[in-house]
């Protein structure tokens, strides 16, 4: 690891957000975008809207002015401001509201909007904003100020996360170990298993093979940590169980390897190919996202079979301090579990019909689902971005936010196109607020551009569906006019998120059979069984819609968010499905295992009862580490969190203790059809075990 981080790049210098939400390149609202800059060039660059509103006219008028006068001022020492465009003082215009106490300033900007360099313009200019306002109220935004903040937004939240994982995962383990030099080696496992990834990762990206964004960034870390500790669990708990028969620590470590050795390469595959099958999809924050994290599971996959091992047995006897070997050796099952496992051998129908009704209602919550495609109204800190789109909302209308534009390109030869025509019907459409002046037509005369301002928010799901009926129109209204065979396309921040909403539509649906599809391929190789993966699947299917139905009432209902981030439900069913089936991997082995043993009834108790501890302690970090991702500023990554935090806690301690065993034991001999349970010899059901 250390030889690669000295040939690597740091994983800032790679990290890509330039394209984390946009389309696939394929879609109308892309080619819209490449029709403009080849037919309507322009030198100016990204546009930052400073919008200001006072008391009255003259005092927003004054702003204005000493404002416009500000950045002009600063354009001679800084070369990225690129022209001031203020509005017509005799009314005209839409840069100005009719009474004159709203106005905007529209700045262009040249440069990457990800580069550091824009982002200190944009401060720059907020501070230019800011001092020559005076008692007037100013805001930046448009899409530089909105780049800008999304940038910070993301950095304020690094630091937080990576320190609030590390203390919560410690103080956890350190309850559940009892032994700080435990903690110590869970939580080496993962940092190096951490480094190992994002040095590899970055030589990756450097390379072009994947992108890695800030996003995807901040879910590695708390996917290891979560990932990473459960494997020390199970690890240490086999260990343990291994020093109870064999006085030798290496051949007790071997004996405990051997012993985890199918579980944990089941749910590494698992957890990999889930990850992997996000490649089939077309959306680039989807493709993008499944890459770097399967890298992550397989270093620490590789650290939990290596280094962990390792680690434990240089610490020797000290492993376990201040407890001894002999006194941790003997802590095995547990009474509570041993109670789950006699109520659901007892009453598997109630257990069953309970579960299920839960599970149910949970799922209704579903009723309030929707999702947003607003970016900017999903951070959950202020920012002057969401400030100044509110000050534009109210004073010149929603629709103002982002206004769309409808490209006609007329074939070549066509005489004199009758624009005006296609202007006509625009201006009908159901809402549809005004067209904005005549349409701009290219230097050719052949491709004319329509601003269209709605009269609602550019990002509902109503203007993202008018996207389709605009260009149906516009195209018939060309037929009407006399243009045959005209191109018609729309750009704009509408019809880039009803872009990005048909591919996430299409990705949903092939996304999610295909995990399916690898879990129980999984679970059929690892337990050799047709029947198991069938009703396997079906809990966690049902798992993932009780998470997504909870999590929207909480955020949705009761907090008022304006919906579920547009890529949450697919990560939520990714991740909860591969890291769920984990703990039932964990159950359903060690059942198969006791099998050998014991008839079926005794062995679902003994799986049951031994691995209860284990996995209840494995899930609790789990879901911990994706609970603090609720700490973010960023709605996505709050309901992600919480989503996932929810979900592992259900897997944990209802469907893996509860509604699976239930199944199982109304099932009998035939839970795992075709195979028939041929137990060897009989052993008292109650015997020490311990571990997964």
């Amino acid at each position: 690891m250390g030889a690669l981080a000295s040939l690597a790049p740091t994983l800032e210098e790679v990290e890509n957000n330039a394209g984390a939400n946009d389309p696939p390149a394929s879609s109308e609202s892309v080619q819209a975008a490449e029709l403009a800059a080849r037919e309507f060039p322009r030198s100016e660059g990204t546009p930052a809207i400073v919008v200001v509103r006072g008391a009255d006219s003259s005092e927003t008028s004054a702003a204005v002015d000493r404002i416009a006068a500000s950045i002009n001022g600063a354009k001679a020492d800084n070369p990225s401001i690129a022209a001031v465009v203020t509005a017509d003082r005799d009314g005209s215009g839409s840069l100005r509201t009719t009474d004159g106490t709203s106005e905007m300033v529209v700045v262009s900007l040249t440069g990457n909007p990800t580069d550091e360099s824009f982002q200190d313009t944009v401060g720059t200019l907020r501070d230019l904003v800011g001092e020559a306002a005076g008692p007037a109220d100013a805001a930046v935004t448009g899409p530089a100020g909105i780049a800008t903040d999304t940038v910070e937004v993301f950095r304020s939240g690094d630091k937080i996360l990576l320190l609030g994982t590390i203390l919560l995962v410690a103080i956890i383990l350190m309850v559940i170990y009892r032994s700080p030099v435990l903690v110590v080696v869970a939580l080496a496992g993962v940092g190096v298993a951490m480094r190992l990834a994002e040095t590899v990762g970055a030589m990756m990206a450097d390379a072009g093979w994947f992108d890695i964004s800030s996003q995807t960034a901040s879910i590695m870390t708390v996917l290891l940590f979560g990932v990473g500790t459960d494997y020390a669990l199970i690890v240490v708990a086999r260990y343990r169980e291994a020093l109870a028969a064999e006085s030798e620590r290496s051949a007790a470590m071997m004996r405990a390897l051997r012993g985890v050795s199918e579980s944990i390469l089941s749910s590494v595959t698992t957890i990999v190919l889930a990850m992997l099958a996000l490649l089939v999809a077309v959306s680039p924050a989807l493709r993008g996202f499944g890459p770097y994290l399967a890298l992550g599971v397989a270093s620490m996959g590789l650290v939990a079979f290596t280094f962990t091992p390792a680690l434990m047995l240089l610490f020797g006897g000290k492993l376990f301090w201040p407890s001894t070997i002999q006194a941790a050796s003997g802590r095995v099952g547990g009474k509570v579990w041993e109670r789950v496992a006699n109520l659901v051998d007892r009453s598997p129908k109630a257990v069953l019909a309970s579960t299920l009704l839960g599970l149910l209602v949970m799922t209704a919550g579903l009723a309030g689902y929707r999702e947003s495609f607003d970016f900017i109204s999903g951070f959950r800190i202020d920012t002057q971005s969401e400030s100044g789109q509110n000050m534009i909302a109210d004073a010149f209308g929603a629709g103002e936010i982002a206004p769309s534009t409808v490209y006609v390109t007329a074939p070549v030869g066509t005489p004199s196109p009758d624009w005006n025509e296609i202007t006509r019907h625009l201006a009908d459409v159901d809402g549809v607020a005004r067209l904005t002046g005549s349409p701009t037509v290219s230097a050719d005369g052949t491709t004319a551009a329509f601003e269209v301002t709605f009269t609602d928010n550019p990002y509902s799901p109503a203007a993202l569906d008018r996207i389709e009926t605009l260009a149906s129109v516009a195209q018939s209204a060309a037929d009407t006019a006399g243009i045959d065979n005209a191109r018609v396309l729309v750009g704009g921040e509408s019809a880039h998120a009803a872009d990005i909403r048909s591919a996430l539509d299409r990705d949903n649906w092939v996304v999610a059979a295909l995990v399916l599809l690898i879990v129980a391929a999984v679970l059929a190789l690892l337990l050799r069984s047709v029947l198991a993966p069938l009703y396997l699947v079906g809990t966690l299917v049902l798992s993932f819609t009780a998470t997504l139905g909870l999590t929207t009432f909480i955020t949705v209902t009761v907090l008022g968010d304006a919906g579920i981030g547009n890529r949450v439900a697919v990560y939520v069913f990714v991740f909860l499905v591969a890291l769920g089936v984990d703990y039932t991997i964990f159950l359903m082995s060690r059942y198969r295992q006791e099998l050998s043993t014991h008839p079926s009834r005794a062995a679902l108790r003994v799986a049951l009862t031994r691995t209860g501890g284990v996995i209840s302690s494995a899930g609790v970090i789990l879901a911990a580490t994706f609970a603090v991702l609720t700490t973010q500023p960023i709605r996505e990554l709050f309901q992600f969190g919480l989503a996932m935090a929810i979900g592992i806690l259900l897997d944990t301690f209802v469907v893996r203790p509860l509604l699976v065993p239930a199944i199982m034991r109304l099932l009998g001999d035939k839970a795992l059809w075709p195979t028939v349970p041929q137990p060897t010899h009989e052993r008292d059901p109650d015997v020490e075990l311990s571990g997964v």
